[in-house]
């Protein structure tokens, strides 16, 4: 697949919409690719963003990991390329 150089991004670009969505930086997130199993943070995935949305890709194996689509009143996700997303949680206060 050869990557329009115009559109590529890394993962962190995509911290924008994924906040909107979640209360944490999900690009700090570690998650692991479906396909080939490659393991690291989705600030270090390969982004292609444009007007339709932003498509997250392995770096290792070029498997779609995440879809994000946003409108005006809503924001869409698709994660099923990722076969587990990995959030660090704040320790709550006893």
């Amino acid at each position: 697949m050869s990557h329009d150089e115009d559109r590529v991004l890394d993962g962190n670009a995509a911290a924008g919409a994924l906040g909107s969505v979640f209360a944490v930086d999900l690009t700090a997130a570690v998650g692991a690719c479906a396909g080939c199993g490659r393991t690291g943070v989705l600030g270090g995935t390969v982004l292609f963003a444009d007007g339709m949305g932003m498509v997250l890709r392995c770096p290792g194996c070029d498997a779609v990991l995440a879809r994000v689509v946003e409108t005006l009143t809503r924001t869409w996700l698709d994660l099923r390329g990722l076969a587990y997303l990995q959030v660090a949680t704040a320790p709550t206060a006893v």
